[in-house]
């Protein structure tokens, strides 16, 4: 199952758009913001039905 979840840039403090794949219920990866183009290290984690996550800078 596929959802979109909006979360802030920690950079620019913009609002994206992303994609979140509830068949994986640990997932860490890095997305570039749509807006400033750095990379945002994504930490999501899959409860049941619910997506939480976490948008950090790259290096923390």
């Amino acid at each position: 199952m596929l959802e979109t979840q909006t979360v802030q840039c920690p950079y620019c403090w913009e609002s994206i758009e992303l994609v979140i794949d509830h068949s994986v219920p640990e997932q860490e990866y890095i997305e570039d913001c749509e807006v400033c183009c750095r990379p945002i290290r994504l930490v999501v984690t899959v409860d049941n039905e619910d997506a939480y996550v976490t948008a950090l800078h790259e290096d923390e």
